[in-house]
């Protein structure tokens, strides 16, 4: 009697000990729900994501498109891969893939639901990349996604990608992170003039990238690829009004311009701050290094002049690009920085990088003084691990920055690089003969 009482509780203790460790399977499972909106690119950039406004899905007709989404891992891992998605009508085939591994997947039902993809196999800590294509479908399009979904069991994973929309971040997470390099200025001085080289290497000058030289505390200057056949050097300066709509900044308050030099178009922005903007349509090439110098000084007791000029450092053949006046403001130069950003979301799969040396400033006594430290930040969409494809440094006598494309280094955030020395470069820039109209 008590060996079946002692049996019947062994068989009761391993039938919950079974329970319980199916249960604990259970608890260690993890899902990611990655928003298609904020994470998607075209593998064509030129062809459009269409995102409806109605609920945010992703949805496509066209079979011969393909499309690309990203996610992060912080180590090697087995995951499942869903479709949280809806067909509008009819069925729809798809080729879902990620390196070599390929699934087909068929798609029906008007309702949300989530579509079992397959298992995939990640061997090392970064970025994966999940492709999708249409490959028939009876209805109009081939599918509404919302999500893809990852689950895993593997012990302490983590997945990393653009979260969520607020603040706008879909599209400043489709645009990428935008990092910036703070050069270290003597202090106590009064600077009047900051000078730097920017090279941008074969290869990297990618569409809507900015590749920003000479920045301030009320403006900046540098370089951008618009469009296949087009080029710019674009000077702005904000208004002292915080506004996005340049029509709403007082008369006051206004930047206004004094001298701009040929084939230089002057006008307004807005968007991100406002105020005046001149640019121009200018050749510039990869794999060449151009000179920028921007002059602040103060105008009278309420206002500041800033000019800037720009020309290929082998010729020093030096084009004003124009001179603006900035209301209630008295300074000379202060926060010397330069950036990189992608401002076109279709590319923000496509990396770019650029160096930046012979970084110097010079004082309202004419004495140079050269920068050979710069601190390295990222804006929020990096700063919130939204997006961890950015990096900068130093090498030689050059700081670097590359942002975007999904690549796997991570630039320390608040690091002070230091480049070598040029002191052998210093420049020699006679003032009073650069063009000033």
């Amino acid at each position: 009697m008590l060996r079946s009482v002692f049996m019947g509780f062994a068989v009761l203790s391993l039938s919950i000990l079974g329970a319980l460790s199916t249960l604990g399977a259970l608890a260690q499972a993890a899902e990611w729900k990655i928003p298609v909106a904020g994470n998607i690119y075209s593998i064509d950039p030129e062809n459009e994501v269409r995102i409806s406004r109605r609920g945010g899905n992703f949805s496509w007709s066209n079979a011969s498109d393909r499309y690309s989404i990203y996610f992060r891992v912080d180590q090697p891992a087995e995951v499942e891969l869903s479709l949280n998605a809806l067909v509008p009508e009819g069925t729809s085939s798809l080729l879902v893939s990620s390196g070599d591994q390929k699934w087909p997947v068929t798609l029906t039902g008007n309702e949300l639901k989530n579509h079992v993809v397959g298992k995939l196999k990640i061997t090392e800590p970064g970025y994966v990349r999940v492709d999708l294509q249409g490959e028939a479908r009876t209805g109009k399009v081939f599918a509404e996604i919302a999500n893809v979904v990852v689950t895993s069991e593997t012990p302490g994973l983590k997945v990393e990608y653009v979260r969520n929309n607020e603040g706008n971040m879909f599209y400043w997470g489709r645009r990428g992170p935008s990092v910036h390099l703070t050069y270290q200025m003597p202090k106590e001085i009064k600077v009047q003039y900051g000078y730097s080289e920017l090279t941008v290497p074969a290869g990297q000058d990618t569409m809507g990238s900015y590749f920003m030289a000479n920045g301030f505390g009320e403006g900046y200057f540098g370089i951008q690829v618009n469009g296949p056949n087009e080029r710019r050097v674009l000077f702005s300066i904000w208004s002292p009004f915080s506004t996005d709509n340049p029509k709403d900044i007082p008369e006051d308050q206004r930047i206004v311009k004094l001298a701009s030099g040929a084939n230089v178009r002057v006008g307004e922005f807005g968007n991100e701050g406002s105020g005046g903007q001149s640019f121009m349509v200018y050749p510039w090439k990869a794999g060449v290094t151009y000179s920028f110098l921007t002059e602040v000084k103060p105008d009278g007791p309420d206002s500041t002049l800033y000019t800037s000029w720009f020309c290929e450092k082998d010729k020093q053949d030096w084009k004003l690009m124009a001179s603006f006046r900035r209301p209630k403001t008295q300074t000379y130069l202060r926060r010397f920085h330069s950036f990189l950003e992608n401002f076109n979301p279709s590319y923000g799969h496509k990396t770019r990088g650029a160096l930046y040396g012979n970084v110097w400033v010079c004082d309202v006594d004419g004495q140079w003084h050269e920068c050979t430290q710069a601190r390295f930040s990222v804006d929020p969409t990096g700063g919130g691990r939204h997006r961890l494809d950015y990096n900068g440094g130093a090498k030689g006598t050059q700081f670097f920055m590359s942002n975007c494309g999904f690549f796997n280094e991570i630039g320390k955030v608040g690091e002070i690089f230091t480049r070598e020395s040029t002191a052998d470069q210093k420049p020699a820039i006679k003032f009073d003969e650069l063009p000033r109209s």
